[in-house]
């Protein structure tokens, strides 16, 4: 049985619903993960049929359901899939009624009445700018110079030494990492990534026709060896990396490992793609691999964790200047441009430090929220940083992690299980929380304690099937 119909059964035995209702409701939730991609073929309805042990009429009906959903399509002589317009991985939604969402990797909002007049006032200055036309036309293509300038700035921080002639504004870091995949790489082609890795690169690469060669990690990050074992044997395009507070493990990769990988790096001529829009959030600093190998890295960064998802602008730094004509025509082909009001808000935010106190606050937030981890997930064993708005949960046995998931989700937590994270080998029996879903401190405790709970329970006793 695959991983997909392993969840889906799992899903229908937990479920109060009729078995067609709760299997349409199993693809939904796979969907809205991110674990089934765009155009993804789905199995025949006779061999679900037998992997679900249910007749041929339910898992028809099922799928019928998920078809009146507008979730899948299904064509005579090519059978089923999932909806072309859908998203291939995860976004940000708000959760179904009676769910808190701990499976959005959302930095928590603080709730500093001084801060959240800030917020305000910076939208209202949007209202009282002179020229509202001038919000509402096509912008230079990789963004104005003085926004570029202000990107330049903020990364400053994080990339010594950058400027805005080697800096793109981009429609969030999703934009940047598509545009950068569609850069360096063509179909059939491998880039190297951590075995578990943010599950935006794995719908990106989907859809591209990208090969993704997943390298084992640890707390400290890649293994340097097997990453020159990999250039050695079948050199890849590129090399991503998530290297500070990894999605999902929390990683961080310490200095040792970025000199090594920076220096196989520049051994093989491997570009680097440094995904970084967590670095902003730990008080000790990393060094940049753009810091390390700055003619091959290219430094992605965004306000997604640092202000909120929808603040979807994205900064790029470019290896040198040369790049930034190639990158704005693919960005210009594949996302047209960020919103305008959006940039302007944020160049005016950074440049009157609301972006690096809204930092400061989410730092502060989350702090505290894992004090509240480490209070009520006594008999956990999970990985996180103390700055870090996640935590990447083993799942003891008995349990799996689809039954521990899916329990979860039917007492009202939605948490991600690790197969939408991992790239290759067996996917691990873990999940990512997320801290930042609950809306408060009191609810994040509340949410922290029915997970401990399901962690006390063998799946047996705590099973709603009788």
């Amino acid at each position: 049985m695959s991983n997909e119909t392993s969840r889906w059964a799992a899903a229908i035995r937990n479920s109060s619903k009729p078995a067609y209702v709760a299997l349409a409701d199993a693809l939904a939730a796979d969907i809205q993960s991110g674990q089934l991609a765009a155009l993804q073929r789905l199995p025949t309805l006779r061999s679900l049929a037998g992997a679900l042990d249910l007749n041929f009429s339910t898992v028809a009906r099922g799928y019928a359901e998920a078809q009146r959903r507008g979730l899948i399509d299904s064509r005579a002589g090519s059978g089923s899939f999932v909806r072309e317009t859908l998203s291939s991985g995860p976004v940000r939604r708000s959760p179904p009624a009676g769910i808190i969402d701990m499976t959005m990797n959302m930095p928590p909002e603080p709730r500093d009445p001084a801060l959240l007049q800030r917020l305000r006032d910076g939208f209202a200055s949007l209202a009282a700018d002179g020229d509202p036309w001038s919000m509402l036309r096509y912008q230079e293509f990789g963004g104005m110079p003085e926004d570029r300038e202000a990107g330049a700035r903020w990364l400053s921080r994080h990339v010594p030494g950058v400027d805005g002639s080697r800096v793109l504004v981009c429609p969030g870091a999703q934009g940047a990492l598509l545009a950068l995949f569609a850069l360096l790489a063509r179909p059939g082609d491998s880039i190297a990534c951590e075995a578990v890795t943010y599950p935006g690169i794995k719908g990106l690469a989907a859809q591209l026709g990208i090969r993704l060669a997943g390298l084992p990690a640890d707390d400290a990050g890649i293994d340097p060896e097997a990453f020159g074992a990999l250039c050695a044997a079948d050199l890849p395009k590129a090399l991503y990396l998530n290297p500070t507070l990894n999605n999902p493990t929390t990683a961080v990769m310490s200095p040792e490992r970025r000199e090594a990988v920076a220096e196989i790096a520049r051994r093989y001529n491997v570009p680097i793609i440094e995904d970084d829009p967590y670095a902003c959030l730990p008080q000790q600093r990393s060094v940049a691999l753009a810091a390390l190998a700055p003619e091959l890295t290219f430094h992605v960064t965004g306000f997604s964790k640092c202000l909120g998802a929808g603040m979807r602008i994205g900064y790029v730094s470019l290896p040198s200047a040369r790049y930034a004509a190639r990158l704005s025509a693919i960005m210009r082909t594949t996302t047209v441009m960020a919103p305008p009001p959006l940039v302007r808000l944020a160049t005016r935010w950074i440049d009157d430090g609301t972006v690096r106190a809204m930092t400061l606050a989410i730092r502060e937030e989350s702090r505290a929220r894992q004090r509240i981890a480490v209070q009520v997930l006594r008999r956990a064993d999970y990985f996180t940083k103390p700055e870090a708005f996640h935590l990447w949960l083993a799942v003891p046995a008995p349990w799996t992690r689809i039954e521990f998931a899916t329990h979860l989700r039917a007492h009202g937590v939605g948490v991600v299980v690790s197969d939408t994270f991992t790239v290759s080998g067996a996917a691990p029996e873990a999940v990512r929380v997320c801290l930042g879903g609950p809306a408060d401190r009191d609810g994040c405790r509340h949410t922290l304690e029915i997970i401990e709970d399901a962690i006390e329970q063998a799946p047996a006793v705590m099973s709603r099937v009788m």
